[in-house]
């Protein structure tokens, strides 16, 4: 069985993968300060939840946007499992071609993307990656990375509204039955949900627009409470990078 791992900046997603299947998924915080032991106690609790063990895996591959997280994954898997870690970077075989500026820069979730929402939707396509900040990764009609724009998410958007105003307080991240507040919590959260609802289809038309058409995919953990509100949307993966990660593994492996 194949341990795949996306390590965000806010939040990390497990998912285990039976040939092509995605039999489980985790959702955990993503702890710079976790030993390579703790990784390991955590993931086996985990596992053993469901019936699995670290033994009981073939293959781990990651995706991460946290330096201190990938070396204690790795360092993990040195002491637990009997195989090397499949980390997505510069070097890796995906098959995405990325055609921007500087590509070592790209973070390997938004590389995972582009292969799996153009494995499963061709192309051109655009996801919108709800996660600390939302990301917007455009693919050619080849399935190559285009590039595209990256927001802050809607926890940064709130953090920073409440830090920086002394008479607002923290809110539910759900859209309010008005986009016209009838008090301060509601008004919140219109601002916050209807607001980056709009910047979602705004950016998405002008995408679409530049590329002449395109398929909208949405994920990422933060994705469920903005998309009833956008009109731009065409899919749901809650699971896509996970979903690449598995790709890129059959990509890599006995090679």
């Amino acid at each position: 069985m194949l341990l795949t791992a996306d390590v965000g900046n806010t939040e990390t997603v497990l998912g285990v993968f039976d040939g092509p299947g995605l039999v489980h998924t985790w959702r955990l915080s993503s702890q710079p300060e976790r030993s390579a032991d703790e990784i390991a106690l955590v993931f086996a609790g985990l596992l053993e939840h469901r019936g699995l063990s670290l033994e009981k895996l073939s293959g781990l591959c990651i995706a991460s946007v946290v330096p201190d997280v990938t070396q204690q994954l790795r360092e993990m898997a040195a002491r637990y499992l009997s195989f090397e870690p499949l980390v997505v970077g510069p070097g890796t075989k995906t098959g995405v071609s990325v055609l921007t500026d500087n590509p070592r820069e790209v973070g390997a979730d938004r590389i995972v993307n582009t292969l799996a929402a153009y494995t499963r939707f061709g192309g051109p396509s655009i996801v919108v990656d709800f996660g600390t900040g939302t990301n917007f990764d455009v693919v050619s009609e080849h399935g190559e990375f285009l590039g595209g724009v990256i927001a802050p998410g809607l926890q940064i958007s709130a953090e920073t509204l409440v830090r920086r105003a002394a008479r607002l307080t923290r809110v539910e991240m759900e859209a309010p039955a008005s986009v016209i507040g009838k008090n301060t919590v509601e008004a919140i959260q219109s601002g916050l949900v209807f607001g980056t609802a709009g910047e979602v289809d705004g950016i998405v038309d002008r995408i679409r627009r530049q590329l002449g058409g395109a398929t909208t995919i949405a994920t990422g953990g933060l994705a469920t409470v903005v998309i009833p509100n956008c009109r731009t949307i065409d899919h749901h993966e809650p699971f896509l990078t996970l979903e690449g990660l598995r790709l890129v593994h059959e990509k890599n492996v006995d090679d």
